[in-house]
């Protein structure tokens, strides 16, 4: 047998008997004298059956009271007749019946729906105690506010953050107790937030001690079961070192632009007065070689050795001053022009280079070695005097070597460059004057032991950085030196 059938079985006898006992009470009670039990027992039978077993039940309990009533105890007795003068009574019964049980059926089911409501609010409260539980093993701040804005929950990030116990957070207006200042006005968050169900956004704010406090803050809306507002849950993270630092970055960068565009100035001002002053200084220059060499032609044979010796000195003066001039304008030219980049295969560059110098190298005795060179991305002008100063500068400070050894290759550098280097076994330098090399008029050795004006390395560095690149050096006194410079091996890198 079924356990549905059984319970019914269960349900339906619980009925029978109730008013079985019903009918039997009031029976004995009519032996012993006591009459007119029969109605209110029989109603409290319905009334139970009803109330423990249900309405099904229930309706067969209406059922055989009033048959136990009719026959038992409305004349004729012992039958289920029922004389005219009893019928109204018979009624009465059978309505206050229904009425019992109708009664008793609602009342148990709002019984149950209350005992229903009870567990599930039961429920609900061990839920939420554990959700706020969790939400105080939290170091985040979080609390809850309703559409009034008065707090309703405060964690214990809450109370880190902003110094505010919960007991004296918890009522009071969320916007007033923490001094919020919005970005925008509070109707419009509003509004977003009604229509999105969130909103995010960066709000100032203050602690207890009135310290103030910069927060990303995260609004989400709760809606209940018709789908009206009811609450709002507000989580913070306080950025106070991230807006600081974001400040300190706005000033430093306002900063560095504003000293960029007064050393852009700057530059252009040096390279225009640079300029003129070359343009200007030839002119001069050209006569002073010029009647120069005339004395030196028409009166030299006048002269004395001292002042012939004079008057060479005074020529090759010029000359350096023209050499000056020369490097002097190719340095400013260099900031001015457009670099035209394309691939450049370095082999070939150096080779050209090489066969520039052959002049300066006849009759010496130098070792070259010159490794696998690839292809970079530049400009092949700008590149190739770049090489032409590093490599003149190698056969230069190597002069002094009975067998002079320059060697040219690539050696690893950051990811997407190409480093080449020049290493000679020169006159080399201390490191400690590391910093000078590359400085406009800088020399480490005398002009009367290497000729020079000073300003090709300084070259070399500003046609590097004009290829996004790096040059560097490193020497020994006396042990020689190598010069390092790196370039974009495609355009991407040239970009990055």
């Amino acid at each position: 047998m079924s356990k549905t059938v059984t319970s019914l079985l269960l349900r339906n006898g619980l009925a029978v008997v109730s008013v079985a006992v019903a009918v039997g009470v009031a029976l004995l009670a009519q032996s012993y004298g006591l009459q007119k039990l029969d109605f209110p027992l029989l109603l409290m039978a319905i009334a139970v059956a009803v109330w423990y077993v249900g309405t099904g039940p229930g309706l067969l309990a209406v059922v055989l009271a009033g048959l136990g009533f009719d026959y038992f105890f409305s004349a004729p007795l012992y039958s289920l007749d029922v004389n005219p003068v009893d019928r109204p009574v018979f009624a009465v019964f059978v309505v206050f019946a229904l009425v019992i049980a109708s009664f008793s059926a609602r009342r148990r089911r709002i019984e149950r729906a209350l005992r229903q409501a009870r567990d599930d609010l039961a429920a609900e409260v061990v839920e939420r105690t554990q959700q706020a539980s969790l939400l105080d093993l939290t170091h985040d701040t979080i609390f809850v506010r309703d559409m009034r804005d008065v707090i309703t929950y405060w964690n214990r990030g809450a109370e880190e953050l902003y110094g505010w116990k919960a007991e004296d957070a918890i009522g009071q207006d969320a916007h007033r107790l923490l001094q919020t200042v919005f970005p925008m006005p509070i109707a419009e968050i509003r509004r977003e937030l009604l229509g999105a169900g969130r909103w995010e956004g960066e709000l100032d704010k203050r602690k207890a001690d009135g310290t103030p406090v910069a927060v990303a803050s995260r609004w989400s809306l709760r809606r209940d079961e018709q789908e009206r507002p009811v609450a709002i849950l507000e989580t913070n993270n306080d950025i106070t070192e991230r807006k600081r630092a974001e400040r300190e970055v706005r000033t430093l960068n306002d900063d560095l632009e504003r000293r960029s565009a007064e050393l852009q100035a700057t530059n252009k001002e040096l390279e225009a007065f640079a300029y003129s002053i070359s343009h200007d200084l030839r002119a001069p220059l050209r006569h002073t070689v010029g009647y120069t060499e005339l004395l030196q032609k028409n009166v030299s044979p006048l002269l004395d050795d001292r002042n012939r010796r004079y008057m060479t000195l005074i020529l090759e003066s010029a000359k350096r001053m023209g050499n000056l001039i020369d490097d002097l304008l190719a340095f400013s030219r260099i900031g001015r022009v457009e670099t035209r980049k394309t691939m450049v295969g370095l082999e070939a560059l150096v080779k050209e280079v090489r066969h520039e110098l052959q002049p300066e190298i006849e009759g010496r005795n130098i070792a070259w070695t010159v490794g696998a060179l690839p292809g970079v991305y530049g400009d092949r002008s700008m590149l190739r005097l770049a090489l032409v100063n590093l490599i003149s500068n190698a056969v230069k400070f190597t002069r002094t070597r009975p067998q002079a050894e320059i060697e040219i290759g690539c050696t690893k550098g950051h990811p997407g460059e190409t480093v080449v280097f020049i290493r000679d076994n020169g006159v080399g330098f201390d490191m400690k004057y590391a910093d000078k090399l590359f400085g406009v008029f800088q020399r480490l050795h005398q002009t009367e032991a290497f000729e020079g004006t000073g300003i090709g390395l300084a070259t070399v560095q500003r046609i590097i950085h004009r290829h996004a690149g790096r040059v560097w050096a490193e020497g020994v006194v006396e042990r020689g030196a190598t010069f390092y410079f790196s370039v974009p091996q495609s355009w991407q890198e040239s970009r990055s």
